[in-house]
């Protein structure tokens, strides 16, 4: 009977050890509340993580942060870009970048380890984000369009605006490591490169402000890249041109026509860097199927002018015209 007694006795110590050492883990790694995000344009992103365990009532009590340069260093568990060290919080969300300054086109990669009143976890999976542009000066490429209607187009009370088309090609002589594009386009965009639509985003960029703000997106194309390249951009009205202005009781801004303006910057394996960018060696047509498009009309769409290949490499565009060049995208 002792035996048995003693028995459950350390069963039940057992088990109170175990529940002393709950399962914990970390997941959805978020910066700026994004996962893995790519072109944030903030000097110190907001950083945040979830909690999971199969018990109840875990409070986080502390974190440790490691941002690293490279994933190779992460792995080490080397934060040169920033070791927040043991922090004595509860906080898991909107937590301040303190490390050294981030750098303009550049991926950091991170991890956090939790402490909580059941335990502690292990680091969690390495998550990432990379830099955007965070300068003016950061951005090469010029404004280009078309500063004019076309001779199909109509601003009348009966406005219609084609879209506006534009390519250019390149050939790469080095091994890429890394190809990053940064875009704008007012009003709106889609962009290709060799023939493929590049993100799955539809109206971008998100609408704003135009006389505060305007918004690029970024990407990652390596994998799209080959030695001969073609970037194709169709431009939309949007709210950036907006139509039939002058039959309007209520007045709202207008900023011009459409306008690009890109970025994209080559990193090779040998170290070196290039930028293939929005300037007047680009060229433009108005003669697509896209014959009218705004936000209150819908779009026009006449598939005989569709322009066949125009997005990839080899395209024959001697009838298209040279884009022309703004200085700035909207009023001082």
């Amino acid at each position: 009977m002792n035996k048995r007694i003693f028995i459950s006795s350390i069963f039940s110590l057992l088990l109170f050890a175990g529940s002393l050492h709950a399962a914990i883990s970390i997941a959805d790694l978020r910066t700026e509340q994004l996962k893995n995000p790519l072109g944030i344009d903030t000097r110190h992103p907001r950083l945040g993580w979830r909690i999971e365990s199969n018990e109840q009532n875990v409070i986080q009590t502390a974190y440790h942060i490691l941002v690293a340069s490279s994933p190779e260093l992460l792995a080490q568990g080397k934060g040169d870009c920033w070791d927040s060290g043991k922090v004595e919080t509860d906080a898991s969300q909107w937590i301040t970048y303190l490390g050294k300054s981030l750098k303009c086109n550049v991926p950091y990669y991170w991890k956090v380890k939790v402490y909580t009143n059941k335990g502690e976890a292990d680091w969690s999976t390495p998550a990432f984000w990379t830099m955007g542009l965070l300068n003016e000066a950061d951005w090469q490429g010029q404004w280009i369009g078309l500063d004019r209607a076309a001779p199909d187009d109509s601003e009348t009370q009966w406005s219609r605006l084609a879209a506006r088309y534009l390519r250019k090609e390149f050939a790469l002589s080095k091994e890429v490591k890394r190809a990053t594009i940064h875009i704008a386009g007012m009003g709106l965009y889609e962009l290709f490169i060799n023939g493929q639509r590049i993100g799955n985003q539809v109206l971008a960029p998100a609408p704003t402000d135009y006389q505060k703000t305007i918004l690029y997106n970024t990407y990652d194309v390596t994998s799209q890249l080959q030695k001969e390249n073609a970037i194709g951009v169709t431009l939309g009205n949007g709210r950036f041109y907006t139509m039939r202005q002058n039959y309007k009781p209520y007045k709202i801004p207008t900023f011009g026509y459409p306008k690009l303006r890109l970025n994209l910057i080559l990193e090779y394996t040998d170290g070196s860097k290039e930028t293939i960018s929005t300037n007047t060696s680009w060229k433009l047509t108005t003669e697509g199927p896209i014959r009218s498009n705004n936000e209150y009309d819908g779009e026009e769409y006449d598939a005989r002018k569709e322009l066949g290949n125009w997005t990839q490499n080899g395209y024959d565009d001697k009838n298209w015209m040279s884009v022309s060049l703004r200085e700035h995208c909207v009023p001082k």
